[in-house]
């Protein structure tokens, strides 16, 4: 009797991707209705403009795209400098979300809300990080 071997799963490219963009916005809810539930007050203020509460639905519409323009600018780097690509990706993802912090900082709200945003941010950053580059 002859050994048979089992082809390794592996998951596609597109699947991988599409994963990353809905972890990263289940996540992003999640840490929302969390800091709902525990009573966060999401009334956000900036300077010169009236205050706004962040809902549900932003928070879905910003996770959403900011997952959506990663992709984006991950597959442009893998189409026009593939040897870099990843790497690059890696980098410009951190430091984007490095400086989503700054308009945190620079608005007036309840020390939870900018608790849960800035897990937000950090949500989206680590899901599109570990899903949506190709494994190597």
């Amino acid at each position: 009797m002859g050994a048979t071997t089992v082809p390794a799963r592996t998951t596609s490219p597109l699947r991988r991707r599409v994963l990353g963009v809905v972890v990263a916005v289940v996540a992003c809810l999640a840490i929302w209705s969390i800091g709902a539930l525990a009573g966060v007050d999401y009334t956000v203020e900036s300077p010169g403009r009236p205050a706004t509460v962040i809902g549900a639905g932003a928070i879905v519409v910003v996770a959403l795209g900011a997952s959506l323009l990663g992709w984006a600018t991950l597959a442009l780097l893998e189409r026009f400098a593939p040897r870099i690509a990843r790497p690059l990706w890696i980098s410009l993802a951190v430091v984007v979300t490095v400086l989503s912090f700054f308009p945190l900082a620079g608005v007036e709200a309840d020390g939870g809300a900018k608790v849960a945003l800035g897990a937000t941010h950090l949500a989206v950053a680590v899901a599109l990080i570990a899903l949506l580059p190709r494994r190597r």
